[in-house]
């Protein structure tokens, strides 16, 4: 998932891992668990315009992950459009639960990705990788993406 894709995923996974009650501050701003919410810098900003965590950005990758993978690197520049965040007390409580933190900013205040563990592929991400992709040259997640899939293709033809 990408952006707010990126935010239900990890709202389904907290339900799914017994949070009930969790939800985004956007959609439910009573939420018993917020499990999303404005970035800190958003929460005093009450005219909305041109005011969001946008543009290229520095995220580091953490090595071992599916997009540590696709990236080959630790450090790479992704472009964003946002005011909402994953808060990171959640999904730390849920690492080593099948949650991934799989890339931050340069400071380790936002949470920029997260996958599941395992073979699957099952990454979102607060980044767009849309915005700097080309027909010619994808972004590393669409190419592994792409890969992982026809991967699984393969072996579940296999077993037919």
């Amino acid at each position: 998932g990408i952006c707010f894709g990126a935010q239900l995923f990890f709202i389904a996974f907290c339900r799914r891992m017994g949070l009930n009650g969790a939800n985004s501050a956007e959609i439910d701003p009573e939420a018993e668990h917020p499990v999303v919410d404005l970035l800190p810098e958003q929460k005093k900003i009450s005219e909305k315009g041109g005011t969001m965590r946008l543009g290229g950005h520095e995220i580091v990758l953490k090595p071992g992950t599916k997009l540590f993978k696709a990236y080959g690197k630790k450090r790479v520049v992704e472009r964003f459009r946002h005011r909402y965040h994953l808060i990171p007390e959640y999904a730390h409580r849920f690492e080593g639960g099948g949650l991934v933190i799989s890339a931050m900013d340069k400071d380790r205040r936002i949470i920029n990705a997260i996958e599941i563990e395992g073979d699957h592929w099952m990454v979102g991400t607060q980044f767009h990788p849309e915005f700097t992709s080309r027909p010619e040259k994808p972004s590393p997640i669409y190419s592994d993406f792409i890969s992982a899939a026809l991967k699984r293709k393969r072996r579940e033809s296999k077993k037919s």
